[in-house]
Formats: C-alpha cells, sequence, structure tokens
C-alpha cells in the first residue's frame, strides 16, 4: 500500500505569500518522480500558522529516492542573482509518516 508524507511547516502571516511563491515556481517538480502519486499544498484557514505539504508515494523507497535525489537538488538551488541563498519561509518543520490502510474514492455516475 501506499506512504503519505506530511511536511509540517510552521508559517508566519508576513511569510505566507513567500511560501506560495515558492511552492509555485516548483510547480511539476515532483510529478515525474518514480512512485509518486499525489500532492496537495494546504494554506490553513484559521487558527493556526500550519501549512501541511501532503504527498503520496507507491512506497517508502520511492519517497526515499526522491528525498535524496530531485528534492535535495531542488533545495540546493534557488539561489539569489547576488548568490544567497534565499531564508527560509517556514519558522519550523515536521515530517509526519503514514501507511495508507484504507482509502475511497468517489464513485462514477451511475445513468
Amino acid at each position: 500500500m501506499s506512504v503519505v508524507k506530511i511536511n509540517v511547516l510552521t508559517v508566519p502571516a508576513e511569510q505566507r505569500e513567500t511560501l506560495e511563491k515558492r511552492f509555485a515556481a516548483r510547480a511539476h517538480a515532483v510529478e515525474n518522480s518514480d512512485g509518486f502519486e499525489w500532492f496537495e499544498l494546504l494554506r490553513p484557514v484559521e487558527g493556526t500558522d500550519t501549512y501541511l505539504v501532503y504527498t503520496r508515494w507507491r512506497d517508502e523507497e520511492s519517497f526515499q529516492a526522491w528525498l535524496e535525489g530531485p528534492m535535495k537538488a531542488a533545495h540546493r538551488g534557488g539561489g539569489t542573482s547576488d548568490g544567497e541563498r534565499p531564508q527560509p519561509a517556514a519558522s519550523a518543520s515536521t515530517l509526519w509518516s503514514f501507511e495508507v490502510v484504507q482509502q475511497a474514492a468517489p464513485k462514477p455516475d451511475q445513468q
């Protein structure tokens, strides 16, 4: 069964736009990775400054291969025009890991 990785990011209000722009600039950076199944960036609505970055993978090995390859390379780049690496938008980060044990999808329309 698939595995889910949720990166829990604490993002101060003044950094929200920066975080979202950075993710938008990397759009499609993960989709071609072997074993990748799903991505969502979840913005908090009220009562928290925590964003959730949800990814689902075929298996743990697929996630680890992406982590050590494309993800590491993407985070190394992204410097400014003066060669400085931009400051992180998040003030804290925690990775949650889950195995999918049940799932459901909407039923196709029946005519």
